[in-house]
């Protein structure tokens, strides 16, 4: 049997979002509780192994304390440099080590970094950040019996397990970064808190996914017209006055109305040159990029990007072969 690994990122959910809107604070004691149900989950369903990345808060460390469980727990063998590269190099290793899946604690900006160095590994991930997209609010002892029986899981390509797109960032042929649910571009200034909630500021966004129900600034696009993600087109939004004024909540608690000029979807590998440069990028609704370059700058939504395990679905399947089930031997 497969290992299971978890990454709990100690800095999701406590960003200025939290002083500009409404963001709720996801402390660290309450992402102990997450990882102890999720271990507990794990151990209920029989995984041997679990591999921890360690961090600054200890947050691992705590939650084993004093924790009765079979399997066996091992925190990686990493330098931490206490920032997002503490996850992508954890995710990386991981992989490398050839887990069964990945459960993550963070937001869309956690599950990003994730992404991009986990490689075909599943990713199962818990939602404890400010745009929470991308993972779920799936309570933490589901999310370890789910994640459970993906690593006993040996028949196949589970059906529960699904490749969602994300967003590239392109100069020419060469990739040089990706989203998983948004690209925010603005006007040239300094990254400086990383999120951005100043609408003054925007000028275009493109979606892989644009659903009524999400927070950020998916929900721009969603309240135009609903793109699930398994639908595999993008959405590209010019904001400017014209067609259409969009109220949104691009932040918890933070409703504002975005005048959008024009939008369309497009197609997997369409390649659209971004309308204005130099400007500021924000990948998963964090600044990351200060875009000088005149050409050749452009936006493709691609079918590749990490494979997500259905928590709902596997512990269906997992009931349906009667994995929750023991005979009674009391019974004649």
């Amino acid at each position: 049997m497969k290992p299971v690994g978890i990454i709990p990122n100690p800095a999701s959910g406590k960003d200025i979002r939290r002083l500009v809107a409404y963001g709720s604070v996801f402390d660290n004691n309450e992402k102990v509780n997450i990882v102890r149900r999720v271990i507990l989950g794990l151990d209920a369903m029989g995984v041997k192994d679990v591999l921890i990345m360690p961090d600054c808060f200890g947050i691992g460390v705590r939650a084993i304390e004093d924790l009765q469980v079979s399997l066996k727990i091992t925190f990686l063998d990493m330098k931490l440099d206490h920032t997002q590269d503490d996850s992508a190099r954890a995710a990386e290793l991981l992989n490398e080590l050839g887990v069964a899946c990945i459960i993550t604690l963070g937001g869309d900006g956690t599950n990003r970094v994730v992404a991009k160095t986990c490689g075909e590994t599943p990713l199962l991930p818990i939602s404890t950040g400010t745009n929470n997209v991308f993972p779920s609010m799936v309570e933490g002892t589901l999310a370890g019996m789910a994640a459970g029986f993906t690593a006993i899981h040996t028949s196949g390509q589970p059906d529960f397990i699904k490749q969602v797109p994300r967003l590239l960032i392109k100069y020419g042929s060469e990739i040089v970064d990706m989203a998983l649910i948004d690209i925010v571009v603005s006007k040239p200034g300094f990254i400086g808190s990383r999120a951005v909630w100043d609408i003054s500021t925007l000028q275009e966004v493109f979606l892989s996914r644009a659903e009524p129900g999400n927070i950020g600034f998916s929900s721009i696009g969603g309240n135009i017209s609903d793109l699930p993600s398994s639908n595999g087109n993008g959405m590209h939004i010019i904001i400017g006055s014209g067609q259409h004024e969009v109220k949104a909540p691009i932040a918890p608690g933070l409703i504002r109305s975005v005048p959008v000029k024009s939008y369309r979807l497009f197609k997997p590998g369409e390649e659209i040159p971004l309308s204005n440069t130099p400007a500021m990028i924000a990948l998963d609704s964090e600044r990351e990029r200060i875009e000088r370059k005149k050409s050749q700058v452009a936006v493709e939504i691609d079918l590749h990007g990490p494979r997500v395990i259905d928590v709902a679905r596997a512990l269906q399947q997992a009931a349906k072969q009667q994995l929750f089930q023991h005979p009674n031997s009391s019974r004649r």
